[in-house]
């Protein structure tokens, strides 16, 4: 059970190994490991756990084939490393938390032989890399039967398509399983606590973090011995407290993402889009009931607003319709997501479209150690090597990583197929559809029994948030007794992932979330209105944004 109040005065009244500042996915990682080899571990983020970065991927566990292709075009070594890592590296995360993944089949759309030569030879040079961790071998699709698995793509010239697999997963919940772990580990966890400056000795080490509490606004120092910064876009920005000449390392890409209803006769393949007009690639994947398409790949920093333009949807939906028999328009969207990604800078590459998304470890001279640039599928080795670095600065020595064969909190053994039996039977026990125990199974592996037993003493929590959606009550209660849930928003994005699937619903939703929030946290009534109306102008102001007439309006009522 993680709870904040408990985590807050351990924080604040005890010393530590190791701080590692920022619990997205590697920092997340990186606590679970450090609390695995026996290092006494707190983990901070000045917001909810994830709720940057990591929970605005395109939620895939994947090497990456335009890395792979930027490999063998620009002879890269770099990519090729990089590719070949989180190719290994994926089928841990897929081992690991099994409720939270899956094996997802891609076609490759292709309109001439030259091209279905090119991507075949592309896809086979990704299964050899792949060794061991290989899904499932790809192979060539015939027209006929590339129409068959997926008739809503475009007929008009088509030869076939090329079909190879990756993973896919839960972002949020993986995020979430993570921190979860570190907890269960005997790590200290907290959200919403912001470093605002670091304390040093004579020596100019740092040896204490004044800390804001987001909730209370007072402060508190943690004092460790060392500190690692795992904080992704702002990652400089927490190297300059500590080095106030630190130059700048990251340069920042901004990714976004759009969800569309999905089309009944989309089939089960995702699509890869190989050529887009900046020359990148684009998916349209099917997850979780949506269709999610992105993504961009454009320089931004961190005062932007991450918040879809309507011209990045726009140019999202352009390329998605060269490729669909069906069209899209910006009133069929009801969700979207945009955010930073961690680019290492390096002195002669300018386009953030043709960067690796490699890492380095850097040592200050005040002993900040920082973890720069990765990405989601290569976190738990960003995790090893940033922790390692930590037990050289602790200890002067390195133990074994834990992380590679250790199963996330809650995670189910086996894949979701294996385990048909057991929904049916906690869809019985329990009075829900199994749609709903399906759900939760998904969300909260094991411990789906432990939510729903929440509605044993108060049945009214077995009752939908919204009329036909499978999300029930008592994840609301048992997201902000036991996951540190604190908002609207932590519960509905990143708990029980209601917003993802439609913004609308997700408003509908907030009243009931706010109530239950307001009960648990002590919140009185007007504090309660407000955090409502705040949650719907942000939602509104998301849609109004895509310029789609009359969604306020409707939003609203």
């Amino acid at each position: 059970m993680m709870q904040r109040s408990q985590a807050l005065h351990r924080a604040a009244n005890s010393s530590y190994d190791v701080c590692i500042i920022g619990g997205g996915a590697t920092g997340a990682g990186s606590a679970l490991d450090s609390q695995l080899r026996g290092l006494k571990t707190l983990l901070i983020d000045a917001g909810d756990f994830g709720s940057a970065t990591s929970t605005a991927s395109t939620k895939l566990i994947h090497g990456g084939l335009r890395y792979l292709q930027q490999a063998v075009m620009e002879l890269d070594a770099s990519h090729y490393r990089l590719v070949r890592q989180a190719l290994s590296e994926r089928r841990l995360m897929m081992r690991n938390a099994p409720n939270l993944v899956r094996t997802r089949q891609f076609a490759i759309p292709c309109f001439s032989f030259p091209e279905a030569v090119y991507y075949g030879a592309g896809s086979i040079l990704y299964d050899w890399l792949s060794g061991e961790s290989s899904l499932s071998p790809s192979h060539w699709v015939s027209r006929a039967n590339s129409l068959a698995a997926m008739p809503c793509i475009r007929q008009q010239g088509l030869k076939g398509t090329v079909v190879y697999s990756d993973g896919q997963f839960d972002d949020a919940r993986y995020n979430l399983a993570l921190v979860k772990s570190c907890s269960a580990a005997g790590g200290d966890i907290l959200n919403y606590a912001s470093v605002l400056r670091f304390e040093k000795n004579e020596q100019g080490h740092l040896v204490t973090a004044i800390v804001s509490d987001a909730q209370s606004k007072n402060s508190f120092r943690v004092t460790a011995r060392a500190f690692l910064n795992a904080t992704g876009p702002f990652s400089d920005r927490v190297r300059r407290l500590a080095d106030p000449d630190a130059q700048e390392r990251l340069r920042l890409s901004r990714g976004v993402h759009i969800l569309l209803p999905l089309p009944e006769d989309f089939g089960d393949y995702a699509l890869l889009i190989p050529k887009t007009e900046d020359k990148r690639l684009m998916f349209a994947i099917p997850w979780q009931g949506r269709l999610l398409v992105g993504t961009t790949e454009t320089e931004s920093d961190l005062n932007d607003e991450m918040i879809v333009t309507r011209a990045e949807a726009e140019y999202l939906l352009r390329h998605l319709g060269q490729y669909l028999s069906k069209t899209f328009q910006l009133s069929d969207i009801v969700s979207a997501m945009a955010g930073l990604r961690p680019l290492v800078r390096s002195a002669d590459q300018r386009d953030t479209a043709k960067m690796a998304r490699d890492y380095e470890i850097e040592v200050a001279r005040s002993g900040l150690i920082s973890i720069l640039g990765g990405k989601w599928t290569v976190y738990r080795a960003m995790a090893e090597d940033a922790v390692d670095a930590v037990q050289r600065s602790v200890t002067g020595r390195v133990t074994a990583c834990a992380t590679r064969t250790h199963p996330l909190y809650g995670s189910l053994s086996g894949s979701e197929e294996g385990h048909a039996g057991e929904l049916d039977s906690l869809a019985e026990a329990h009075v829900i559809t199994r749609e709903t125990a399906r759900h939760l199974v998904r969300k909260f592996g094991t411990c789906a029994g432990r939510v729903l037993d929440l509605a044993r003493e108060d049945p009214s929590l077995l009752s939908p948030l919204v009329e036909g959606c499978p999300q029930i009550e008592a994840e609301v209660l048992y997201s902000i007794r036991e996951e540190m849930a604190t908002s609207i928003e932590d519960v509905l994005s990143r708990r029980l992932g209601l917003q993802y699937f439609d913004w609308r619903l997700a408003v509908r939703a907030a009243p009931a979330v706010a109530n239950m929030l307001g009960r648990e946290l002590g919140w009185g009534s007007a504090r309660a209105r407000n955090e409502i109306d705040s949650y719907t102008e942000r939602i509104s102001r998301s849609l109004e944004t895509l310029g789609v007439d009359g969604v306020r309006a409707e939003t609203l009522n």
